[in-house]
């Protein structure tokens, strides 16, 4: 578990170059390059593009490592759902 948050944490600052948030282009690398696995449309920057806009809860245009948790989240619960067979849309 320590790794896995390690990982989580130097890859998000590995992105920003130094900064604190990740701007478009890093945040579509980093999707691009880390994420590609897990998620569809990793190929279409507008479909990025759209991603990063739903992340950025302070509209500053910039992707900050909270709002990069919360995307970190939903793929994990995606995950945990698709390999127990839980379906969170259920009712």
């Amino acid at each position: 578990m320590e790794s896995a948050i390690k990982t989580v944490v130097t890859t998000f600052l590995g992105a920003t170059n130094g900064k604190d948030n990740l701007n478009g282009s890093g945040f579509q690398k980093l999707v691009k390059k880390q994420l590609g696995g897990m998620m569809e449309d990793t190929n279409r920057s507008s479909a990025i593009k759209e991603m990063q806009q739903g992340l950025d809860e302070n509209n500053d245009g910039k992707v900050s490592f909270q709002e990069y948790l919360t995307l970190i989240g939903y793929l994990a619960t995606s995950l945990s759902d698709s390999k127990s067979g839980t379906n969170a849309n259920a009712s």
